[in-house]
Formats: C-alpha cells, sequence, structure tokens
C-alpha cells in the first residue's frame, strides 16, 4: 500500500462524510484521514489538529507563500480550505493510506497533483431534489444557506467527469458496498474494475 491516495469529493448533502468514515472503519490500521487547513473559525466541539488546523487568514496566505500547500482553494471570500504538504509526508511516514475528504475543487486539484498513485470518487446524491432535502432535514442551515449550497451543487456536479469514479448515494447500504470495492480494486492493484458495476 506504498504511498497511496483515496480523494473523496462531494456536494454538501451527498453523504460523503458518511461514506468515509464507514472506509476509514474498514481499515482503520492502514488508513489514516488527512487533516485539512482552514482559516474558518472552529465550530462547536472542533480541536485544532483533529477536524482541521485553524489558522488565520494571514497564518494562511503565509504558508501558500511558502509552497506549504498541495492544494488549496479560496471557497468563500477569506474562507481557505486546504492540504498541508506536511500532512501528506506525516501520514506516508506511518505507513497508511491517505485519505481526503474534500471539496469538489480540490479533489479535482489533488488528482491533478497524485495522478495513478490517487483514486478519485465523486459522490452524488440521486438528484438537486433529493440533495436540497437531505440539506433541510439536516436542520444545520438557513433556507438561504441551503439554497446557496444548492446552487454551488450544481455547480460543482459539472466536475464529475474528471474523477475516476462516480458513487451515487441513493441508498447508503448500497452506496457503502460500492465503495468498499470500488476501494479494494484499487489499493489491490491500482486499478478499478468498472466492469463490476455496469
Amino acid at each position: 500500500m506504498d504511498n497511496k491516495v483515496l480523494i473523496f469529493s462531494a456536494p454538501s448533502g451527498s453523504g460523503k462524510s458518511t461514506i468515509v468514515n464507514h472506509i476509514l472503519g474498514i481499515y482503520p490500521d492502514s488508513m489514516e484521514f488527512s487533516v485539512s487547513a482552514t482559516s474558518r473559525a472552529p465550530r462547536g466541539e472542533e480541536k485544532h489538529g483533529r477536524e482541521y488546523y485553524f489558522l488565520s487568514v494571514e497564518e494562511f496566505r503565509q504558508l501558500i507563500e511558502e509552497d506549504k500547500f498541495v492544494e488549496f482553494e479560496e471557497v468563500y471570500e477569506g474562507r481557505f480550505y486546504g492540504t498541508l504538504k506536511s500532512e501528506c509526508e506525516r501520514i506516508w511516514k506511518a505507513g497508511h493510506v491517505i485519505v481526503f475528504d474534500v471539496d469538489v475543487k480540490g479533489g479535482v486539484n489533488l488528482k491533478k497533483y497524485f495522478g495513478d498513485a490517487a483514486l478519485s470518487v465523486f459522490i452524488k446524491a440521486p438528484s438537486v431534489e433529493v440533495l436540497r432535502e437531505r440539506l433541510i432535514k439536516r436542520g444545520t442551515d438557513s433556507p438561504e444557506a441551503i439554497e446557496e449550497r444548492v446552487a454551488k451543487a450544481e455547480e460543482e456536479i459539472a466536475y464529475a467527469p474528471e474523477f475516476d469514479y462516480i458513487l451515487v448515494n441513493d441508498d447508503l447500504n448500497t452506496a457503502f458496498a460500492e465503495s468498499e470495492k470500488v476501494v479494494e480494486d484499487f489499493l489491490d492493484d491500482g486499478r478499478l474494475n468498472y466492469s463490476t458495476f455496469i
């Protein structure tokens, strides 16, 4: 499993984090979640170094200047997210596969950076309407924020063909099984066996 990378991206509300946590649970001794850096403030019980590396906008810009990121994105004005090179080195040094749970543009950039060492999976809801319903049910966003996320999701879906694999999360157990198989194929020989799902 030398220096391999798994990249999971999806519009908000597609079930990405649930699927990522499922995969990490199957491989607790050989995979590690890559903690991203962000310039946003911690929410709730979030801790520096666990959910994110929380940096000020100035600190983030300084690290960009010093070329310390594999990739970064200014998702909203003054709101940066990125992957530190030091985080990748730390995980590989431990002999683990890096697992990324990143936004769609970040996923595209990571795939370009890591090339064949990476498997990139785009997770999507069956439809934009289902996505909207899931965001409403989650109950964490205002109606305006939900519409903003839905508009962003419509834009992000256009990037799906740039990923190695598109997983439609209609039924969670089916999505779990499909993600397990795709990951297993990649870890076994570095290639995807697309015929499994055709």
